[in-house]
């Protein structure tokens, strides 16, 4: 299936990409961490659907883990 031109499987790699983007332009750490998980998350399914992209896969998903990790388990630093 294609929209515009671009196959599905390209349009979670290109949605992947704009959540990390956005990830950055985040003020707040706990927002990043959040929507770069959102980001890793689709950029982990962008490498299964690229026939286990291992590569992709396995990082992404260390990235995932280390978010995770800063967002559920590190209590934040009171000023």
């Amino acid at each position: 299936m294609e929209i515009l031109g671009i196959s599905a499987i390209e349009w979670v790699g290109y949605l992947a990409s704009a959540a990390v983007l956005i990830s950055f332009l985040m003020k707040k750490m706990r927002t990043l961490r959040i929507v770069n998980t959102l980001g890793c998350a689709l950029f982990a399914f962008y490498g299964v659907l690229l026939d286990f992209s291992w590569p992709i896969i396995i990082t992404n998903v260390a990235i995932m883990c280390i978010n995770f990790y800063y967002l559920f388990l590190v209590k934040p630093i009171s000023k």
